[in-house]
């Protein structure tokens, strides 16, 4: 994949430690790597950590970005990526496991009830594998073309797309098999 004149450009502005340029990369992307983060480790404390830790090395690695990837994004989230697998070993090692988190019922006043299929399409999620977990929420959290992910993932862009649509068709098949246990 090609750097587009736009990416190419950006990366340039980048490297040169343009204020602006990294200040607009960061409200484009920060969102997203925190969203992706946080469904990784499952405690918002450590992933604004991990997003913390993604920027600081993207910071120091800058001159490295144009040589191994031609998106910016791309290049973000796979350091993101490595600091969450780092993050998941320290707590695997120290046994500080993070305890997934209940999706609570909002209150009354919230106006909002949470709707039964949310709680299935979370339920057939949850049995997918971590490695289709992560190709979706890359794909859809983060909006990261298959290109993207490929080079996060260390895959093909055809490979990240049949992925993709495995996935996406096992995720129909838990939600069907608990859409039948609920009748």
């Amino acid at each position: 994949m090609e750097q587009s004149p736009d990416h190419a450009g950006e990366v340039a502005r980048l490297a040169a430690g343009d204020a602006a340029a990294w200040e607009a990369l960061y409200g484009r992307v920060y969102p997203a790597m925190l969203a992706y983060a946080d469904r990784r480790l499952g405690a918002v404390e450590d992933a604004r950590d991990a997003v913390s830790e993604s920027w600081s090395r993207a910071l120091a690695g800058v001159e490295r970005m144009s040589a191994l990837v031609p998106v910016p994004e791309a290049w973000l989230f796979g350091i993101l990526r490595h600091v969450v697998i780092d993050q998941q070993r320290r707590n695997y090692r120290t046994r500080d496991l993070p305890v997934p988190r209940l999706i609570e019922e909002p209150g009354a006043l919230d106006g909002i009830v949470l709707d039964e299929e949310q709680a299935d399409v979370r339920k057939a999620f949850a049995r997918l594998s971590e490695r289709d977990q992560e190709l979706l929420e890359l794909r859809v959290v983060a909006d990261l073309g298959s290109e993207e992910v490929a080079s996060v993932l260390g895959m093909q862009p055809g490979a990240v797309r049949m992925a993709q649509a495995r996935a996406l068709d096992r995720l129909r098949g838990h939600l069907a098999t608990l859409e039948g246990a609920a009748t």
